[in-house]
């Protein structure tokens, strides 16, 4: 079983910088894989970046490649999103998920967080 709870958000202005973490309760977060989501009002929950569980292996979502830098560390069962250049079109709900087999981004994910709020003003 592993828990995950994200902080870090918040409002930010177009063009600011953000940093999600999410930490990890149990005993096997080194060996799984991470992700981070999103879900904007109205919208469907979108992949943004994932991490196999060596930190080996990165995926990104277009629309955020060359913005968002998805990194972890296991030693302290973290993993975090640094997110620069915002646009208002960041402006979402951030999910952490945890893959337990695999690197599969967009793939089933077996444990979810709470999600923390990202407000990017224009």
């Amino acid at each position: 079983q592993v828990t995950l709870v994200e902080s870090g958000g918040g409002l930010v202005q177009a063009g600011g910088s953000l940093r999600l973490s999410c930490a990890a309760s149990g005993r096997t977060f080194s060996s799984h894989t991470m992700g981070w989501f999103r879900q904007a009002p109205g919208k469907e929950r979108e992949f943004v970046a994932a991490i196999s569980w060596s930190g080996g292996s990165i995926s990104y979502a277009d629309s955020v490649k060359g913005r968002f830098t998805i990194s972890r560390d296991n030693a302290k069962n973290t993993v975090s999103l640094q997110m620069n250049s915002l646009k208002p079109e960041d402006t979402a709900v951030y999910y952490c998920a945890a893959q337990r087999v695999g690197f599969r981004p967009n793939g089933r994910y077996d444990y979810w967080g709470q999600g923390t709020q990202v407000t990017v003003s224009s």
